[in-house]
């Protein structure tokens, strides 16, 4: 009886949850050179570098790995455009930053990234520069919010416009192509 209770309990488990992958999965492994990174994402045809800036004490970041980042189809689309790292905000861990400069993850957060909230995503560009306009402070409102992110990402629509103008402008096209009645 105990055993049928539990695959009950299992089956009413949101099918996501089941089938969700590590949110580990999301992050490349790297050596904390952010500049041999760089050539690494340039020979893979990449188009740059996605930082997570985050901490431990973070709900917000733990939120994003519970529920976004570990998701399989987000996972393939950002891995195919981008490699990714994450740095803690209040890490001693010392890194080679994009400049070829010896720092801490602390450091190159606040100094060069002024981040003082998290979870903060940054796009850097394959010649070292953060996108003015290619950052995302805060969690997303789900996997539809963080993948529309992505996708402006790598349609360099970073250049030319805010995130929350493209945002409006895809929810304003989806709304005007949604079937009347």
């Amino acid at each position: 009886m105990r055993l049928i209770k539990t695959l009950l309990f299992l089956l009413a488990i949101s099918p996501a949850a089941i089938f969700a992958a590590d949110y580990k999965d999301f992050f490349d492994e790297g050596f904390g050179d952010f500049q041999e990174e760089l050539e690494n994402a340039a020979d893979e045809g990449k188009k740059g570098i996605l930082l997570m800036f985050e901490m431990d004490e973070c709900p917000f970041c733990h939120r994003m790995k519970r529920t976004v980042l570990n998701q399989s189809e987000v996972q393939d689309f950002f891995h195919e455009h981008f490699k990714i790292f994450t740095v803690d905000v209040e890490g001693d861990l010392e890194i080679v930053d994009f400049n070829g400069e010896d720092t801490t993850q602390k450091e190159m957060s606040l100094k060069q990234f002024r981040v003082r909230a998290t979870p903060v995503f940054q796009f850097v560009d394959l010649d070292g520069k953060p996108a003015r306009r290619g950052r995302y402070t805060g969690a997303t409102s789900g996997i539809d919010e963080f993948m529309l992110f992505g996708q402006y990402l790598v349609e360099g629509l970073y250049e030319d416009m805010r995130f929350s103008k493209y945002k409006k402008t895809v929810v304003g096209e989806k709304k005007a192509d949604a079937p009347k009645g």
